[in-house]
């Protein structure tokens, strides 16, 4: 049944998406018990992609300098630029442009990891610069906030979500993965736990598409009239960067897991760290977390299609 499940893993994901979104329309009273179930379930997804990595391998891959600053170029300089451009239908309607802007300027951190392992991506490479990810957009959001948006929604801002998204969605399962194939090392019990874990990937995934859409879906379909216009924008973001990244990864002749794992890094974007943010914002961007949430939905649709498509291309996805 796990090797029937890993061969389908695509359509189980389409799957889950559409038993989301039929559960969150069905039933919206129960969004709000979904919502606090997503940091659960993703930290267990985290803990078993984590569990996978081999760590003595992890910061060999942190000392590769060219993936190192090719990540960090492609969302900081080139993301940027690429946000700035696609959002310029938006500069009317400030609610929908600051959403927007949140979510775009920050790349993900967590179930990036997720599905560039299922398209065959470097694993290890990208969780070795994922806190150097985190603190630069930490460091670099505020000042692309004032540049696009103005010193206003600035100082509205409260960047504490941000640390507790670390510790929970990175450090925790992290520590946790760690800790266990320490203790498999001796231990028949922990090395049995191990291999579950391993063979419960796919469900895990299931479970993490199908609540983060059912516990999202019924606020957006109340404002989709004003939402629609968001959706080219974030595929017009997701194809560029997809291009963008794919080209640089030629350029400097990057491997395929590499280019891949760069690929996912650009167009996967931090929208369950950064909506805590965005909901803390005052009542005049009331419509921005139904963007980033708008965001979500659409990056999951194009994150199942490109681990389907990306492999697909061979050894050169250029």
């Amino acid at each position: 049944m796990i090797a029937a499940m890993e061969r389908r893993q695509v359509l189980l994901y389409a799957l889950s998406i559409a038993f989301g979104v039929l559960l969150g329309l069905g039933l919206p009273g129960l969004a709000g018990f979904l919502e606090h179930a997503i940091t659960p379930v993703l930290m267990a997804l985290l803990y078993a992609t984590f569990l996978a990595i081999p760590f003595s391998q992890v910061l060999k891959s942190l000392r590769d300098w060219r993936f190192l600053g090719l990540i960090l170029a492609l969302n900081f300089v080139a993301g940027p630029v690429v946000v700035w451009l696609v959002t310029r239908p938006l500069a009317a309607e400030q609610s929908l442009l600051v959403g927007a802007l949140f979510v775009l300027l920050c790349p993900c951190v967590d179930y990036v990891i997720v599905f560039a392992g299922l398209a065959g991506g470097d694993t290890k490479r990208l969780l070795s610069v994922t806190p150097v990810l985190m603190g630069a957009q930490m460091l670099l959001l505020p000042f692309y906030l004032w540049l696009f948006a103005g010193p206003s929604v600035v100082g509205a801002v409260e960047f504490g979500p941000f640390l507790e998204a670390f510790l929970l969605f990175i450090v925790v399962p992290l520590a946790a993965a760690i800790a266990t194939q320490g203790v498999a090392r001796r231990s028949a019990v922990a090395r049995g736990w191990e291999s579950g874990v391993a063979a419960a990937m796919v469900p895990l995934m299931m479970a993490t598409l199908a609540v983060v859409v059912a516990s999202q879906i019924a606020q957006v379909s109340t404002q989709v009239r004003r939402l629609w216009i968001v959706v080219p924008v974030f595929v017009a973001f997701a194809l560029i960067m997809l291009a963008v990244a794919l080209v640089c990864a030629r350029v400097v002749r990057m491997d395929v897991a590499g280019a891949r794992a760069l690929a996912f890094s650009a167009v996967t974007r931090n929208s369950l760290v950064v909506l805590p943010l965005v909901l803390a914002l005052p009542a005049q961007f009331a419509l921005a977390p139904l963007v980033v949430v708008t965001q979500t939905l659409v990056e999951l649709v194009l994150m199942v299609t490109l681990v389907r498509i990306l492999p697909r291309w061979g050894s050169q996805p250029w």
